[in-house]
């Protein structure tokens, strides 16, 4: 009996032992700061793109590098992009693995739309500090205080806070905060429920693994390294709080963030809110798919809110 208990205690530690590795391995692919090659992103300009203009536009504007300092310390930067004589400012939040130079169709957009236009990178990406991706849920905190930032430096009256993927996840988040007079609408597009589902939902489809218990033990790796659990990262919960119009995109063949993630946002939201379902498109494509479409989409809910 006392040899079995041995075994049994060996093979215990040894499960341990591997679950938190694994734990440990999934923490430095999905939330430490490094190469994310598991998400590819092209950043090859071409000419038969349907936001080759927008995207054109982008890299060759005169942009103003801003930095703040986080509320932990971190130097973050953004590139701003100004209309002359606009008083309306987009802050435009990228998502995950991406950075500021990836956002010219989005940025192309509400440029032509009349804005100013504010693109950080976001915490652990391009050329701002941090050592941990945030979810969304540390992002919301600095896509605030650059909000907070655009009022102090520019005579901006009215911000819209708008990103995609993980940036539209904090863009969320963001919403259940308190807000500046300034923000009068989101427009989020391809976002998350939380850093829960999405993480466990691309175990599955990335790994081929069960949530329970590598989900489980990356969150509390991360609670400990990086300050937050999966489990608060929660833009359901945040959109409940808010109520400020939000429009919320989603293609109908995401394989990346469920279009079931973006419907469950939008049960949760207050009114005002709208839901498009775009027929056909993958996450973050349908700007792609038609932009003249979803440029009229976007101008058409923020012209209700954004003068």
């Amino acid at each position: 009996m006392k040899k079995w208990w041995n075994t049994l205690g060996v093979l215990v530690v040894l499960v341990a032992g591997a679950v938190i590795g694994a734990g440990s391995y999934f923490y430095h692919v999905a939330i430490a700061r490094g190469d994310k090659s598991f998400v590819t992103q092209s950043t090859k300009l071409s000419k038969k793109s349907s936001v080759y203009h927008q995207k054109y536009w982008y890299l060759h504007a005169r942009k103003q590098t801003w930095t703040i300092e986080s509320s932990d310390h971190l130097r973050l930067v953004a590139w701003y992009i100004p209309v002359k004589n606009s008083k309306r400012t987009v802050v435009l939040a990228h998502g995950f693995a991406g950075n500021k130079g990836l956002m010219g169709a989005w940025a192309g957009m509400y440029h032509e739309l009349g804005y100013n236009v504010l693109v950080p990178d976001s915490r652990a990406s391009g050329a701002s500090q941090g050592k941990a991706v945030g979810y969304g849920w540390l992002e919301r905190r600095d896509d605030l205080q650059w909000a907070k930032t655009v009022v102090h430096k520019t005579a901006t009256t009215q911000i819209v806070m708008s990103g995609i993927s993980m940036g539209a996840a904090g863009m969320t988040m963001a919403s259940g905060e308190r807000q500046l007079p300034q923000i009068k609408a989101y427009v989020v597009d391809s976002p998350f429920t939380s850093a829960d589902a999405i993480i466990s939902y691309q175990a599955g489809q990335l790994y081929h693994l069960p949530a329970f218990p590598l989900v489980n033990v990356t969150s509390l790796i991360t609670k400990l390294r990086a300050g937050y659990s999966f489990k608060e990262a929660d833009a359901v919960a945040q959109i409940r709080k808010n109520h400020l119009p939000i429009m919320i995109i989603s293609g109908t063949r995401d394989d990346f963030v469920p279009t079931s993630m973006g419907k469950t946002l939008y049960r949760n939201a207050h009114q005002p809110k709208s839901l498009w379902l775009v027929k056909g498109a993958g996450h973050t494509t349908a700007i792609t798919q038609n932009y003249q479409r979803y440029k009229r989409h976007v101008a058409a809910f923020l012209e209700q809110y954004v003068q």
